[in-house]
């Protein structure tokens, strides 16, 4: 079971890292974080990245609405070099949820005034942005589009290349470095990783699960050739089930005599350790969108849905009550060993590291470190940012966080989007703790609307 946090330095979580026997790094020297980073041909002014948040916060059509544009104000003033845009769905069919943003013809020029907010607000406080890498996450949801879809037959899925080329375009045009072609999370095409018993052209080998990814990548490294692509993709779909042998990622887990506990035994068969091997299929796929030109890869695992735990470590049951099954540690050992074996087999291809937050002040310490050793190249930050996301230039200026501000991984963001929804379609996540003026009241409607 999960633990409150309770570690006042780095020595006190290093210790208790090292009494669970899991492989989590620390390095008081912060300096690899600002190092920069070559990502194809663009440098990138440090190695922190803003990791794609869905907001629910767009238009019912689709376009970034006025929290929208202040969220991406916030990130590009923050002073992290590279911010990977949120969610964006290539159809109105394919939206997770109603304000959803949706790029189209009639959405691109709203989603341009973003992009340039964002440029402007980094320029603002940081002097320059030519060393500002900004991507797009182009998605689709699949079963969990908000409008309910049933089953995706062949036709459907080999129609969809091109929607996705040419939400590529309009990001290119709008003036996006990359789109990223999500696969993670439990959406439609890292669903379709994991589907060895589904008949035709999409399901069974690897190469059929990877068609439908393939294909898009492809059409758009012709169609759009001036456009880098990118990929956050799920390395790791296991639930802790002992026999998970059909999710990417995951083989057969038994229990072995004298193994220490259940955290400790899920911690070492997600890593790959001993006689569990997880990382064929993903280092297989992950090597092969490197060929297709595939320039950057970010690592995750698991489903906001079903396993939260996995995607984002937290140490106590958030607002909507769900209870992590394991030790908030062994979450983020698994994040970092399996980017560093994923990381050590494809050194050339920069890979953005995930599962941070739960450390919360020593989020930095253990980023530094994994990117001292080559463990990942990237440091990504995800919720931690909502609350501050300025911690770039905290770092940067005051060689510590604002610990008023430090993200406590209590999860109030993800309960505030999956409370009932409004009158609106839905209620937008953001950090009710930590940034209060707007999203305290946003919270207390929501919690009004539970009652």
């Amino acid at each position: 079971m999960a633990r409150f946090f309770k570690f006042h330095s780095l020595a006190d979580i290093d210790a208790e890292c090292r009494r669970q026997q899991l492989d989590i790094r620390f390095s008081e020297d912060l300096s690899p974080l600002f190092r920069p980073v070559q990502v194809g041909s663009f440098t990138v002014g440090n190695a922190l990245c803003i990791q794609p948040m869905e907001g629910c916060d767009g238009t019912l059509d689709g376009r970034p609405d006025e929290l929208t544009l202040r969220r991406y104000r916030r990130f590009g003033a923050g002073g992290a070099k590279l911010i990977w845009a949120e969610a964006t769905a290539v159809l109105d069919e394919a939206r997770a949820n109603p304000r959803q943003l949706l790029l189209n013809d009639r959405t691109a020029a709203s989603m341009e005034d973003m992009l340039k907010q964002c440029r402007r607000a980094h320029r603002e406080a940081c002097g320059h942005d030519d060393d500002l890498l900004v991507g797009l996450q182009l998605t689709h949801s699949g079963r969990y589009s908000y409008r309910g879809a049933t089953a995706l037959d062949d036709d459907y899925l080999a129609r969809l290349v091109d929607p996705y080329v040419a939400a590529a375009r309009f990001a290119a045009k709008i003036g996006f470095h990359f789109v990223d072609i999500k696969q993670c999370h439990g959406y439609l095409l890292s669903e379709l990783l994991s589907a060895r018993a589904r008949p035709g052209p999409y399901g069974g080998s690897l190469e059929n699960r990877t068609r439908l990814a393939r294909d898009i990548i492809r059409a758009i490294r012709v169609c759009v050739p001036g456009l880098m692509v990118a990929s956050r993709v799920n390395v790791y779909d296991g639930d802790g089930n002992l026999d998970q042998s059909g999710q990417f990622g995951c083989s057969r887990i038994r229990k072995n005599a004298g193994e220490a506990s259940d955290a400790r035994i899920l911690a070492n068969a997600a890593t790959g350790g001993n006689e569990h091997t997880h990382l064929d299929e993903p280092l297989r796929w992950i090597g092969e969108m490197a060929q297709l030109g595939v320039a950057l890869i970010n690592v995750t695992m698991g489903c906001p849905y079903t396993t939260p735990h996995l995607v984002r470590p937290f140490e106590v049951p958030p607002p909507d009550g769900y209870e992590p099954p394991e030790h908030p540690l062994c979450g983020v050992h698994r994040h970092f060993t399996m980017t560093d074996q994923l990381q050590r087999a494809l050194p050339h291809l920069p890979m953005v590291g995930s599962g941070y937050s739960y450390l919360q002040e020593y989020l930095f310490h253990a980023g530094a470190a994994n990117l001292r050793d080559g463990r990942a190249t990237f440091v990504g930050v995800g919720r931690a940012a909502l609350a501050q996301p300025d911690f770039a230039r905290q770092l940067q200026e005051q060689g510590r966080l604002d610990r008023k501000r430090v993200c406590r991984t209590f999860s109030y963001c993800t309960a505030l989007m999956r409370s009932k929804k409004n009158e609106l379609g839905q209620f937008p996540t953001g950090c009710p703790p930590f940034d209060k003026e707007v999203y305290g009241p946003i919270w207390d409607q929501a919690k009004r609307s539970e009652s």
